[in-house]
């Protein structure tokens, strides 16, 4: 994927480190220094400049971008980065939340994914671009535990199969829980019990860490 990270500060360095070996990573930041060091320090392409003007974001690549991420240090920044982003048809415009306030301006302004928390905004966003059928709800127990939502694809094995099934299968983690599923045709939400059969187009919410529900929504997925 082509991504522009908007923003070289912790969150901004954080980021690019865990997705330059994978994807073309474009860091735009408005200090020579800092620029420098991440180029220096992970090999990615580094634009000098302002990620609220146009002119930078051309220079980005901002036509092609099919992740952009909005980190710096300000909303107003941020929010600016996303309608400029949104303009130029960026698919998924992720964006650091500092101000509550500013939620509803960032959805009116493109913004798909919205991070406040500063421990869990790298791996929020991480795993929605590494693994986009996986979307994190909440952490428990400082980080120790997730609350991960995912949606049994048509050509899922697990498709009319009853938790019970499910849960002692060898692949599926023991310390995973399914604590939830989100029935769509009935629009009705359950706490499953042993015989309850999960479908095509079930949300599942799985409680777990973050390896295991990996591994579960692998398993869950048929992959």
């Amino acid at each position: 994927m082509y991504i522009i990270i908007a923003g070289g500060g912790v969150v901004g360095r954080n980021l690019t480190k865990q997705l330059v070996a994978k994807h073309d990573v474009i860091v735009i930041e408005r200090k020579q220094e800092i620029a420098e060091k991440i180029y220096s320090r992970y090999g990615a392409v580094t634009i000098l400049g302002n990620a609220t003007r146009i002119d930078v974001l051309r220079e980005a690549g901002i036509e092609k971008c099919d992740v952009a991420l909005g980190v710096m240090r300000y909303d107003a920044d941020n929010l600016a980065f996303s309608l400029l982003a949104k303009n130029f048809g960026v698919e998924q415009i992720m964006v650091r939340m500092r101000e509550p306030e500013y939620k509803s301006a960032y959805y009116m302004a493109g913004a798909t994914n919205i991070a406040a928390t500063m421990d869990l905004i790298v791996d929020k966003f991480i795993t929605d671009i590494e693994q986009p059928e996986i979307r994190q709800v909440a952490s428990l127990g400082d980080g120790k535990a997730e609350v991960s939502i995912i949606t049994i694809p048509e050509n899922s094995p697990c498709s009319s199969e009853m938790i019970s099934e499910i849960v002692s299968h060898d692949k599926f983690p023991d310390n995973c829980v399914i604590a939830g599923i989100f029935d769509t045709v009935d629009d009705q939400f359950v706490i499953p019990r042993g015989n309850r059969r999960i479908y095509s187009g079930n949300q599942v919410f799985l409680v777990a860490s973050e390896a295991d529900i990996k591994k579960a929504a692998n398993f869950l997925m048929g992959k």
